[in-house]
């Protein structure tokens, strides 16, 4: 019992940060405002960890290596510490397998941001078009670097926005498509995670 309530306090807290990391991985990607509350708040919570890893990990063509770097690194100590609580004591796991499942899990978090942000921005085009919360704006500029493309490849349906359906249809393939590494890779009862 023991065991399982410190896999529910890592999951959850490694969850929470990690998504605060790649938030501000994918809002730099987005170039998002930088004065928006969220994305301040963003920069607040991952600098004091950021800062050390920007001296080794420069960034390159927009992309913060280091915010992803940072990302796997959090994975792989939750990974580690939840099958140290399942285990009693220290695994025996190759240490390039805990890589490959944290990368994987970064990457299938990074889906699921845009998998919600995506949902998030058609139900408020729905029921609040044109609203200038910030949170709302912020979901806008992250998701229109992906539905952009798809947007320009599309024909113009009379007003009728139908990429989304399009973006969801992709981030569902790319979803399976990691579900299915994460089961090759051996993550077992961490495949969920």
């Amino acid at each position: 019992m023991l065991a399982d309530i410190l896999i529910t306090i890592l999951l959850i807290a490694s969850n929470f940060y990690l998504t605060i990391v790649l938030l501000r991985f994918l809002l730099q990607l987005a170039r998002a405002d930088f004065y928006n509350p969220i994305t301040q708040f963003a920069v607040k919570a991952t600098t004091p960890l950021l800062q050390p890893l920007r001296r080794i990990i420069p960034g390159w063509g927009g992309i913060d290596g280091a915010s992803l770097v940072l990302a796997v690194i959090i994975q792989a100590i939750a990974f580690f510490l939840m099958l140290v609580a399942l285990n009693g004591g220290v695994p025996s796991l190759n240490p390039l397998t805990v890589l490959t499942w944290s990368v994987l899990n970064v990457l299938s978090l990074i889906v699921t941001i845009y998998f919600w942000s995506v949902i998030a921005v058609v139900v408020v085009s729905w029921i609040a078009p044109g609203s200038n919360h910030p949170a709302i704006q912020l979901v806008a500029q992250i998701t229109e670097p992906v539905m952009r493309p798809v947007r320009n490849l599309m024909p113009s349906m009379g007003g009728l926005d139908l990429s989304p359906i399009i973006v969801f249809l992709i981030l569902n393939v790319l979803q399976v498509v990691i579900d299915n590494l994460k089961i090759s890779a051996g993550m077992g009862a961490l495949a969920g995670v």
